[in-house]
């Protein structure tokens, strides 16, 4: 018997994962009735820590006096107030800039024809011709200065650094973690910190954009080398080219369009930047959104993000069209046309410095005034019509939903939280994900805006799981409707092109100032990155592992979700990664409309001196929630790989 009994299996299943996570949030809400209000870290709008007090203290002893980053500061300053002479403010003692409205629109115009086509060029003089008929040439040309600085700047670092890492492993392998790195953490971030070493002003704003620009032209840069035929470059040496040669006359030529895709990306993320830059007193359209918000006047708002967006359209389709364009020698037509063009545009640039109507835009006709009147009307409108809904909506989403889970996170104490959080962390991701959890949650405490971090938490992740739903659901369509794939994809581009205060315009008109407007521009914002994302990671299940699928009579939802959704989960843990990083960033710029928390803070700090700590210490733990929510889900993913097709039996 004693034998028998010793070659016995015995065979102990595991608890799901789903029944651990269920059972903690039992004891969280259960201990969270017991020990409400206590150890919760409430610190007041007004109030500081020492921390926070030390910052503000010394904050000038990193950036001022130091040689370094004041020649940098005054380098970057001269060339945007460079820029800004020439096409934007009254510069060499003339109450113009070099080249008045007719010089900008005719230069711009010939631009986008010679890299172009006449379509393009076209759509370039008549979206100029409309923001200044809306009455904001100047700011449109400070917002167009600053982004034009920001992205030569940028492809001045990033171009050399995408060659580089395409043609070493190693310069890859370390790029690709860097870039990571600087796409993960939201656009606000950049700005609390340079302010330190820039002061505030359009070299910080400057630099903020160029941090946030430049990724994508590194990566598709070097992607684009990488994807070069290597029997190409082989080619080239075979006939005896250098190294020099070779990437000036096969791999940079051959990899022309996705370079010029590049720059496309640089020049949206750039004009998208510029525009949250307000807020380090940028100069530019941003700032009259900004003030248009703070006042609650959504007509002003609307008009300005209406030159924002008209704006991102003209750079889009000029770099677009381009990209687009065939690499061959103009044709002898073509070079004697561009010649006359060329000559015409240096008679409009005579015209613009000599004449004041061809150097300021004329004041009438004003659409702009009437755009900001006819928004405002129709906000009453929809807000007397379909305030009621609207309203009600809100109301019920933040009563059922938001307030219950700010709750549970602002009024449990903060240790129960953080053991909360790190044993979910270690039942999801293992250790991989419950030591950054426990860093995170400790530097938070340490930061002193414990009780606006969880408020930012709650709207996070109420935000993401929405997002994740319709961008899963959106995406798997696309992915397996080409017909749907080629009617959204437009729609998805247009919702990346425009900047993030844009959005929270319509909102704005809806429900009002609230944590919901952020949380509702927060989705809309989030959604097509992780649409996008889901689509072609469906896309790139092979044919042949659907059609096995099918061949044995599986149903539709069945090839989705035992099929393509298991093979696509890569895919689908960038999409969930995505969309919390872009969900972190919009909230935190929705405190403009009353989502308050580490949004305000930040805002706070920038507009009043004594709080400039915290408003730094906010934008600290905006980046230790971002690594928060970044680690946690990866780790999840690779344990959810680790445990795929092999049971829960140990």
């Amino acid at each position: 018997m004693a034998a028998i009994t010793s070659d016995m299996e015995i065979e102990v299943r595991r608890p799901r994962r789903s029944v651990v996570v269920g059972v903690l949030l039992l004891v969280w809400v259960a201990a969270y009735f017991v020990l409400r209000g206590v150890n919760t870290l409430v610190l007041g709008g007004q109030e500081t820590t020492g921390f926070h007090d030390w910052l503000t203290e010394h904050r000038d002893d990193v950036g001022q006096g130091n040689a370094f980053f004041d020649a940098i500061r005054i380098a970057v300053d001269h060339f945007v107030v460079l820029l800004q002479d020439v096409i934007s403010q009254p510069s060499f003692d003339r109450p113009v800039p070099v080249i008045g409205w007719l010089g900008v629109v005719a230069v711009s115009a010939y631009l986008a024809w010679a890299f172009g086509n006449w379509k393009v060029a076209v759509l370039t003089a008549a979206g100029l011709g409309f923001v200044g008929l809306q009455g904001l040439w100047q700011e449109s040309m400070d917002t167009l200065a600053l982004t034009i600085a920001a992205v030569l700047l940028s492809l001045l670092v990033a171009i050399p650094l995408g060659i580089w890492a395409g043609l070493s492993d190693r310069a890859y392998k370390v790029a690709t973690l860097v870039l990571d790195l600087m796409q993960t953490l939201p656009t606000f971030v950049y700005l609390a910190p340079l302010t330190l070493f820039f002061a505030i002003g359009p070299a910080a704003a400057t630099i903020a954009t160029l941090i946030y620009a430049a990724p994508p032209a590194v990566r598709l840069t070097a992607h684009a080398i990488r994807s070069v035929p290597p029997e190409s470059v082989e080619a080239a040496r075979s006939l005896g080219s250098t190294r020099g040669q070779t990437l000036t006359k096969v791999l940079l030529p051959m990899s022309r369009s996705t370079v010029v895709v590049g720059i496309n990306q640089t020049i949206m993320a750039a004009l998208s930047m510029v525009t949250v830059a307000a807020l380090i007193d940028a100069p530019g359209l941003g700032q009259t959104v900004l003030k248009a918000l703070q006042t609650l006047d959504v007509g002003v708002a609307f008009n300005a993000g209406l030159a924002i967006v008209v704006l991102a359209i003209v750079l889009d389709r000029v770099t677009t069209a381009a990209g687009d364009r065939p690499w061959r020698t103009a044709s002898i037509r073509r070079k004697v046309l561009l010649g006359a063009g060329a000559v015409g545009v240096l008679v409009a640039i005579w015209f613009s410095r000599t004449y004041v109507w061809a150097a300021e835009f004329p004041s009438s006709p004003n659409v702009g005034s009437r755009i900001a009147v006819v928004t405002s009307d129709v906000t009453t409108w929809v807000q007397d019509v379909f305030g009621g809904f609207t309203y009600g909506v809100r109301d019920a989403v933040t009563n059922g939903l938001l307030n219950p889970l700010e709750a549970l996170l602002t009024g449990s104490p903060w240790w129960l939280v953080t053991a909360v959080v790190v044993a979910l962390a270690a039942v999801l991701g293992g250790w991989r994900g419950a030591l950054p959890a426990a860093v995170c949650l400790l530097l938070l405490v340490a930061t002193g805006v414990w009780h606006d971090s969880m408020i930012t938490l709650a709207s996070t992740v109420l935000a993401t799981v929405v997002v994740v739903a319709v961008g899963l659901v959106l995406g798997v369509w696309a992915g397996r409707n080409h017909r749907v794939d080629t009617w959204i994809r437009p729609v998805l581009d247009a919702g990346q092109t425009m900047p993030p205060f844009v959005y929270l315009v319509p909102f704005l008109a809806l429900f009002g100032t609230s944590r919901f407007t952020a949380i509702a521009a927060a989705v809309v914002f989030a959604v097509p990155v992780t649409t996008k994302i889901v689509a072609d990671g469906i896309k790139a299940v092979p044919v042949a592992t659907v059609e096995a699928a099918n061949s044995v009579g599986s149903s539709t939802w069945q090839v989705i979700s035992k099929v393509q959704l298991p093979v696509a989960r890569r895919a689908i843990t960038l999409a969930v990664n995505q969309g919390l990083i872009y969900v972190l960033s919009m909230v935190v710029v929705g405190g403009l409309v009353g989502a308050g928390a580490l949004g305000y803070g930040v805002a706070a700090g920038f507009a009043q001196s004594e709080l400039y700590g915290k408003g730094l210490a906010a934008g600290l733990a905006i980046v230790l929630l971002g690594v928060l929510l970044d680690r946690v889900t990866q780790a999840a993913a690779r344990r959810t790989g680790q445990f795929k097709g092999r049971g829960e039996k140990r």
